[in-house]
């Protein structure tokens, strides 16, 4: 289905949003919801937070939903919704991996735009498809690789497309937690159970959790995509069906050598992502725990310090910043750049126009590379860390 233009011409109007998945409990629903709304873009009127029926109508009462648009299943949502005169123009899908194909598809088919968590799909196939569904259809699809929206790393990219670095060399990404060092799963902790199922996570555990952040990061920074990986995952903890450890060699198009590291069993982590990239002329580094601060070397001079607004800030991390200098912005406000850059790309389709160059989001492209990314690892990881080709 075609999206119709919005008969309202209000550039600001807050889009009208529904989420599906985030009820009652549910971490990453709270923190979507607190996105959509930092930057007054959104205004959240229908959900289906729950496969269970109760737990749906008490979250949807708990958010002031409005009862008659609290939804039981996304199938009935997706329908009620696009019949509404009022209805959403615009879905956030918060689920266990194994959902959020078919719930995209059937909001596509709507003709809703979509933002969904990652990983996009837990199979090529599936993402494929989504792929020539947002193209049939022209719908705006965000997927919430949130660290992408953080100031320092849109400085970080332009520096890089720049030519800062020169020819770029080694990038090395690194994501250790260690939230999974015990059996977690079988506490009764909703999170854990569904992150190390792979009927609900895919075929990767730490690798789809937290691994595909760290590949993203190191693919949005640099403008590289690797042409093939050698993986070891590893599951150190006994009885626990997916990997929680990662260990990935990487080989860039253009030369450039990458090693990824991800752990959700490295103890004394909280959560260190970080990022290195070097050139012939200079390096960069970034810390999430940091992440107002970003570390540049000119080859043979002292290390630079850029900070968000601060000395040497470039206009790419000033367009994304909220907030004066010295006061800390980082986890919300990635995830709420997103939602915003996202909304302006609706706007946009929904007047007819072009989108601005400057918006920039994970895409469906993005999100089918990441899965292409997890099922290459997995097969690498199972022939004894041979290379693979990344499609």
């Amino acid at each position: 289905m075609a999206i119709e233009a919005s008969q309202d011409n209000s550039a600001r109007r807050r889009l009208r949003l529904g989420m599906v998945g985030g009820g009652r409990g549910a971490f990453i629903g709270a923190v979507h919801r607190i996105a959509a709304r930092l930057d007054d873009d959104y205004e959240l009127v229908a959900g289906a937070f729950s496969s269970e029926a109760a737990r749906a109508r008490a979250s949807a009462q708990d958010l002031g939903i409005a009862l008659d648009r609290a939804y039981d299943s996304y199938e009935a949502m997706a329908q009620a919704e696009a019949a509404r005169s009022d209805g959403i123009e615009v879905v956030s899908i918060v689920t266990p991996n194994h959902l959020h194909a078919p719930i995209a598809r059937a909001f596509l088919n709507a003709g809703i735009h979509v933002i969904c968590d990652k990983p996009l799909t837990t199979t090529s196939g599936e993402a494929e498809d989504l792929v020539a569904l947002v193209r049939e259809t022209g719908c705006v699809f965000a997927v919430t690789h949130n660290y992408s929206g953080y100031p320092m790393i849109r400085q970080a990219r332009a520096m890089v497309a720049e030519g800062e670095l020169g020819t770029l060399r080694v990038i090395q990404a690194e994501y250790p937690q260690d939230w999974l060092t015990e059996r977690l799963e079988d506490s009764g902790n909703k999170q854990a159970e569904w992150r190390t199922d792979p009927a609900r996570s895919g075929a990767g555990g730490c690798l789809g959790d937290i691994g595909t952040h760290a590949y993203h990061l190191a693919c949005f920074v640099t403008g590289l995509q690797p042409e093939a990986l050698s993986a070891q995952l590893t599951t150190f903890v006994e009885g626990r069906r997916l990997d929680d450890d990662v260990q990935i060699m990487l080989r860039f198009k253009g030369g450039a050598r990458g090693l990824l590291w991800a752990s959700q069993v490295a103890v004394g982590n909280e959560n260190g992502l970080k990022l290195r990239v070097y050139g012939t002329k200079g390096g960069l580094e970034w810390a999430q725990t940091d992440p107002n601060s970003l570390w540049f070397t000119a080859f043979g001079q002292p290390k630079q310090l850029f900070t968000r607004r601060g000395a040497g800030a470039w206009p790419q991390a000033d367009r994304v910043s909220r907030i004066p200098p010295g006061h800390p912005e980082g986890y919300l406000e990635g995830f709420a750049t997103i939602y915003s850059e996202a909304a302006r790309a609706i706007r946009a389709v929904q007047s007819g126009e072009m989108i601005d160059a400057e918006v920039m989001y994970p895409t469906i492209e993005d999100g089918l590379a990441g899965v292409r990314f997890i099922e290459a690892a997995v097969a690498s990881s199972r022939d004894d860390s041979r290379w693979v080709t990344i499609p």
